[in-house]
């Protein structure tokens, strides 16, 4: 039987690492990735397996020096911290083997560091690899062939993270998206079917993450409304168990626009306690839209910002995906994006530069047309050369529509557009359920109370410039004049708190000897 190490990388700086906002909190990562304690709950009894999130905890070396076998996953923007630990693992002669995101498109990536790769779901891979080990009949390369049936999904090993350290649990419901985004690496590595796990098997992961003291946990489903018919009805059982628990979870997710169409879904979501929901909204650039393949956001029924502030309307924040230097982008777009996500009042834009992910139909056209640039690290912050722009217009222009964004002024003035000026109201739909059970209610909100008065505190102590500190002070007190609901304050704070983050980032990419940071 093999003694196990599985390690998490560090991430680099980046905008929705939450780096500057997690001191505020108390926290030191964002949230545990979902791979981790899946892998330790598909670990076959008999073998010893340890959990290492570098962004909660150092590295253990003499750890892994003493382990049979040492596995390293991680995404794009952790590419170089994974080389540094699989050199530094082979310089001590130790088993590694890598998966993850990264090398399911870049294979070759770590040649020469690693013993084995596991490209793809690794459901039925990990144990086969287990199994062949021992004997010495292990390959060097894994590749699942068939997609993993979800309704054999194990609940994960959540015990064995440090979950304390995390501002948020993760959970994954279902895996897969049903469109064709050019730009896109999930229909790569999920497929476009979308599969589902049973509603058994969410509640039980539900209850294991209750069971860690997390109250907020973020949905991982690249879009949990793939398959609409399948999570209505999972939704229908997670209000349940929200509703005979008492609503111990608060959740987020991400999902495609195609939500705003569907009234029953929004509702059971908002009743299942979803406050927020990340979508790839991507460009006001119909355009533009077109060409990357993103049909879903041109159909019918609205136009986007409408269909933005359906969702708003129904109970949850918007917050979105935006990209600049499609092909049919040129210097009119930062302006088009800013004025976009001011009139949507979505407080938070994850707006980078487009960005060919290897396997991509986006990577290979480029390729064909000459258009990549191949450095691991673009000087530009990106490694698409854009048609109608030059690459330092492309890079100029995110910047500057970053800054502008984050912009106390801007950045509040669109937040307190929803907030304070709209009929926007997280748990609207629960109405009912909080009009028969008052006393779980004033139990919630003494909570909730607690908890924004410690966030508070922290941002006041914790930002150090005075006239920024000032600024969250007046705003937060203005909220308080409108808004009374202690929930509702620990949402706004948290708002002020990734504010500190974005702005502090945008900030720093103006200095002309500043990394380009881009957030795709």
């Amino acid at each position: 039987m093999a003694d196990i190490v599985l390690i998490n990388p560090r991430f680099e700086a980046s905008f929705w690492g939450m780096e500057g906002a997690l001191p505020l909190t108390g926290k030191r990562a964002n949230l545990p990735v979902s791979c981790l304690p899946l892998l330790a709950a598909l670990t076959p009894e008999g073998h010893t397996i340890t959990l290492i999130d570098e962004n909660v905890e150092a590295i253990d070396w003499e750890r892994c020096a003493r382990a049979d076998i040492v596995g390293v996953t991680g995404m794009s923007v952790q590419r170089f911290r994974m080389k540094e630990i699989l050199a530094e693992l082979k310089r001590r002669g130790v088993f590694a083997i890598v998966g993850g995101p990264l090398v399911t498109v870049s294979e070759e990536y770590f040649e020469g560091l690693a013993d084995v790769i596991f490209i793809g779901e690794a459901e039925q891979t990990w144990p086969q690899f287990l199994k062949e080990w021992p004997m010495g009949l292990h390959q060097y390369r894994y590749e699942q062939l068939e997609k993993t049936d979800m309704s054999t999904v194990p609940t994960p090993r959540f015990d064995l993270l440090k979950m304390k350290h995390y501002a948020f649990g993760s959970l994954q419901f279902s895996r897969g998206c049903p469109f064709q985004c050019e730009f896109c690496d999930i229909i790569v590595t999920f497929g476009r079917r979308p599969r589902i796990k049973t509603s058994k098997q969410i509640l039980a992961e539900l209850e294991a993450m209750r069971r860690t003291g997390m109250s907020t946990v973020f949905v991982v489903d690249d879009n949990l409304i793939g398959n609409k018919k399948a999570i209505k009805e999972v939704l229908r059982d997670v209000v349940a168990w929200q509703q005979a628990n008492g609503y111990p979870l608060v959740l987020f997710t991400e999902a495609s626009i195609d939500l705003a169409d569907d009234d029953e879904l929004m509702e059971l979501m908002t009743e299942a306690n979803f406050i927020a929901v990340f979508i790839g909204i991507e460009s006001p650039n119909e355009d533009a839209l077109r060409e990357t393949k993103k049909f879903q956001n041109v159909r019918t029924g609205g136009t986007l910002l409408e269909k933005v502030h359906r969702i708003q309307n129904k109970g949850m924040s918007v917050w979105c995906g935006m990209i600049m230097g499609f092909d049919s982008d040129d210097t009119t777009i930062f302006d088009r994006q800013i004025d976009f996500i001011q009139k949507a009042k979505i407080s938070f834009s994850m707006s980078g530069m487009l960005w060919a992910i290897p396997k991509t139909p986006l990577h290979d056209r480029l390729r064909e047309e000459g258009r990549l640039d191949l450095d691991d690290k673009p000087s530009y912050g990106s490694n698409v050369i854009p048609l109608l722009m030059t690459r330092e217009e492309l890079r100029d222009g995110y910047v500057r529509v970053l800054n502008t964004l984050y912009d106390p002024e801007n950045y509040f003035s669109r937040t307190e557009a929803l907030f304070l000026e709209s009929n926007f109201e997280v748990g609207n739909v629960r109405a009912k359920y909080w009009k028969t059970h008052k006393l779980r209610r004033l139990a919630l909100e003494a909570t909730d109370a607690v908890r924004a008065a410690g966030l508070y505190y922290r941002i006041m102590r914790g930002v150090t410039d005075p006239e920024l500190r000032d600024e969250y002070r007046r705003r937060f007190k203005r909220f308080l004049k409108v808004r009374k609901r202690p929930t509702l304050a620990v949402f706004y704070l948290f708002h002020i708190a990734m504010h500190y983050h974005a702005y502090t980032m945008a900030r720093n990419m103006i200095r002309e000897d500043a990394e380009i940071l881009n957030s795709y």
